[in-house]
């Protein structure tokens, strides 16, 4: 019996996918539940589990095709030659550590393979921590951040081949085709402009050193400088409300409530897991909700739920040691803030020069609806609510 493997539901919006890896072959036994292939959608990568047992038959949908929900993308002849069901570890088990011998019966994690594709490793050079040696998305990503041993020279080649040679073309993910048609989108679309300031960390740095301990003793989080940001973007959104709305044709529609996108590098690019209602949080409940959703975006198990809606966006480039730069909207979003590197520099403070931990900041927004003085106030509130934290909790 011949039994359909078809598209999943992909997520509220999302209408269509690219076919980005198969991992059976026509001919392969499968287990029930076994990773046939993978989709990329605009955001989320999603994996395509085997309805039943039985024998990989014809391949619908090839690598590269891009397929619409409920689309056939292959046959199982149910039955015939089925894989059999994972047993358990033998008693006596390789090392974790060790790197599984080719020709494992163990199936490597579909998110793994992928990254090991898109790197060009070869299979059997990641050690795998999984069961029965399994080789986790996480073991290709230590990996790839673990030192390297510098490579021999090669020796020289002919002009014309040493170039083919060092050239490679690889075709743009789902995810780098959305992030780049967005951005020129927004480029194209909004009056973007970027007004800059500074803020003196120092009060806001040992207000986190003097609580943070008890803190993460009571919240089981981590207290961090972004939810200081969060807090003094929320406090300046509200006296400056055109920061927190978008165009909608001919109307301004402004947001009463603050949903906060905060921008998280992933290995396969840039994404914006969304906060709601962060004006309505704690500190605790916003370092809790960033550490989750930083966590699930490195992971690529976002939602593309959970990244819609936003309406005001906090990227840090000071993570990656950026000392400045001018973010671009997110649209339809009116305007981005940019937290770059905190660095000790000279500073004039009643007439005398003083070493203080500084931090650029800089505020893109869209012109067409924020008017320069109200992008100055905005900085200059956030300016003021991180240099004196106590102006939060009173709402001054």
């Amino acid at each position: 019996m011949s039994i359909e493997v078809r598209v999943p539901t992909l997520g509220e919006s999302v209408t269509e996918a690219t076919v980005a890896t198969w991992f059976k072959k026509p001919g392969d036994a499968v287990a029930v539940d076994e990773m046939l292939c993978e989709l990329e959608t605009d955001k989320v990568t999603v994996e395509v589990p085997s309805p039943a047992a039985g024998v990989m038959g014809d391949i619908v949908a090839n690598e590269g095709d891009t397929v619409g929900v409920d689309a056939l993308l292959a046959h199982i002849n149910e039955g015939e030659g089925a894989a059999p069901a994972p047993q358990a570890a033998a008693p006596a088990a390789a090392p974790a550590a060790a790197a599984a011998p080719a020709g494992k019966d163990v199936e490597d994690a579909p998110s793994a393979k992928k990254l090991m594709a898109e790197n060009n490793m070869a299979a059997g050079s990641v050690a795998g921590t999984g069961k029965d040696g399994r080789v986790m998305k996480e073991d290709v990503l230590n990996a790839l951040n673990a030192p390297k041993a510098a490579a021999p020279a090669a020796p020289a080649a002919p002009r014309s081949e040493a170039n083919a040679a060092r050239e490679e073309r690889v075709k743009m993910t789902k995810l780098r085709q959305t992030i780049a048609r967005r951005l020129k989108e927004s480029q194209n679309t909004a009056a973007m402009l970027t007004t800059y300031n500074e803020v003196d960390m120092t009060e806001v740095m040992a207000l986190r050193n003097q609580y943070k301990d008890q803190f993460e003793k009571k919240h089981k989080v981590k207290l961090g400088f972004m939810s200081f940001f969060t807090k003094a973007c929320v406090h300046a959104l509200k006296e400056v409300p055109e920061v927190n709305a978008e165009i909608d044709g001919t109307d301004i529609v402004y947001k009463n409530y603050v949903n906060m996108g905060i921008a998280a590098g992933t290995p396969t690019g840039l994404v914006v897991p969304v906060i709601n209602d962060a004006d309505q949080m704690s500190f605790a409940d916003i370092e809790k909700a960033i550490a989750d959703k930083g966590a699930r975006a490195r992971d690529g198990k976002l939602s593309m739920a959970e990244m819609q809606g936003g309406t005001f966006t906090i990227s840090n480039g000071g993570v990656y040691g950026s000392l400045m730069s001018s973010p671009i909207l997110n649209p339809p979003q009116s305007g981005i803030l940019g937290m770059h590197k905190i660095q000790d520099r000279p500073m004039a403070i009643n007439g005398q020069v003083v070493i203080r931990p500084m931090m650029y900041l800089a505020l893109s927004y869209d012109h067409r609806i924020v008017d320069g003085k109200g992008a100055v106030t905005f900085l200059v509130r956030v300016k003021e609510a991180l240099e004196d934290p106590r102006r939060l909790l009173m709402d001054l």
